[in-house]
């Protein structure tokens, strides 16, 4: 399973680590994902989410 939000797709980013000497390291930025229980049209599934869509309420979090 891909490292990806299943509601707004987010998904990794290409970055560079900058060192003093100016050197750059390619390195990838991972999506805060969380594993949700969520309902799904009327069925819960198990779905990963980044926090900015479960601090926004763009699920319904079932408990």
């Amino acid at each position: 399973m891909a490292k990806h939000c299943e509601i707004c797709d987010k998904q990794a980013l290409k970055a560079n680590k900058v060192s003093f000497s100016n050197k750059h390291h390619a390195y990838r930025q991972q999506p805060n994902l969380q594993t949700v229980k969520a309902d799904f049209s009327g069925s819960v599934k198990k779905v990963k989410v980044c926090t900015s869509c479960l601090k926004a309420n763009k699920i319904k979090k079932v408990i």
